[in-house]
């Protein structure tokens, strides 16, 4: 009795050495699984200033005439004016580009006592002629586009836009952001997990945040989830942000 006794406690305590032995392990690849799938989420970001290297300029101007032949004759007599102070002042031919011309008729009309037209009058034609100008001379363009004095005293009812403002080499730009970008968060990653005395393992995914053209100097208030593009501004800044994940060890 006393052998079978011992020998079922030798068998219970063999059990119970597997079953602590097992356990031990299972707990050891717990452990190792999750601290090998142990990450951290940093974003960083990175802005560069820049000078817009083209600008395009749109101007407008019109005449009005009694009939239609009147009105071309008159806006080709402008159309000419604008082009000779164009090129009087250093615009390249070739960037000088005229639209199709737009006609209107045009119409009066006389109201009752009550505010309802009672006649409409035809009164003649009005033309209008639009005028682009792209060029890499931004200063010089820039320039122009806000002295068009003499263009009014010859007579020209010339309506000027502001310029836009671009740059050819954006997708350069782009590239170099995102580097960098890249760089200063995986600074931003190193520098916390030193704390913990952790290191950076192999980079486990990657984003890009949305790419921001703003004018130099502005506030964040101007970004959009969309991403912005800035035409208005000669210098500009371009910012980006990169979401990273690395796995720690």
């Amino acid at each position: 009795m006393r052998l079978f006794i011992k020998n079922h406690l030798n068998t219970i305590i063999v059990c119970l050495s597997v079953i602590i032995c097992v356990t031990i392990f299972s707990v050891s690849i717990i452990t190792l699984k999750t601290a090998q799938n142990d990450y951290i989420v940093v974003t960083g970001s990175a802005t560069k200033s820049f000078v817009s290297d083209l600008i395009v300029w749109r101007g407008s101007f019109s005449k009005k005439a009694a009939n239609s032949k009147d009105a071309f004759a008159k806006l080709r007599n402008d159309t000419a004016a604008v082009k000779n102070y164009l090129i009087k002042n250093g615009v390249n031919e070739q960037y000088i580009v005229f639209s199709s011309v737009d006609l209107n008729e045009n119409y009066e009309h006389e109201y009752n006592q009550d505010g309802r037209i009672t006649k409409t009058i035809f009164t003649g034609y009005t033309l209008t002629q639009r005028v682009t100008i792209e060029s890499a001379e931004v200063d010089k363009i820039e320039k122009i586009s806000r002295d068009i004095t003499e263009l009014i005293d010859l007579g020209v009812e010339f309506f000027s836009m502001p310029p836009e403002y671009y740059y050819t080499k954006l997708d350069e730009l782009k590239l170099d952001l995102i580097a960098k970008s890249a760089e200063n968060t995986r600074m931003r990653a190193e520098t916390i997990v030193k704390e913990s005395g952790a290191k950076i393992a192999k980079l486990r995914s990657a984003n890009l945040g949305v790419f921001q053209i703003t004018p130099e100097n502005s506030s964040t208030d101007g970004y959009s989830s969309g991403g912005t593009y800035d035409v208005s501004s000669k210098n500009k800044t371009a910012f980006i942000t990169t979401r990273l994940e690395y796995l720690i060890k």
